[in-house]
């Protein structure tokens, strides 16, 4: 009977480190949950893109470009605005 190792070298996330990539990787998926949150937040309260671009005072392209899962330069502004839209509350910590 062979025993199969738990671990082969690094994990994933001291490869990223090690390659440079970590905070580019991480920012990348913080963004993509951030977004899907929000769009199925406004889906489940039936809000539109124009209501909720409406109601977070911005505009339509602002909105689109927090929607999308590409585009990882939002504020912390335009978060806390589209959480309190959609009832939810931003949080955030260091670790």
């Amino acid at each position: 009977m062979t025993t199969m190792k738990k671990h082969i070298g690094s994990s994933f996330d001291s490869w990223l480190h090690e390659e440079g990539l970590y905070e580019e990787v991480t920012g990348a998926a913080i963004k993509r949950v951030l977004s899907r949150q929000i769009a199925e937040a406004m889906a489940e309260k039936k809000i539109t893109k124009t209501e909720m671009a409406s109601r977070m005072h911005t505009s339509r392209a602002a909105l689109d470009r927090l929607l999308d899962p590409e585009q990882e330069a939002v504020t912390l502004s335009t978060l806390r605005k589209a959480a309190r839209v959609v009832g939810r509350q931003l949080r955030m910590e260091l670790v």
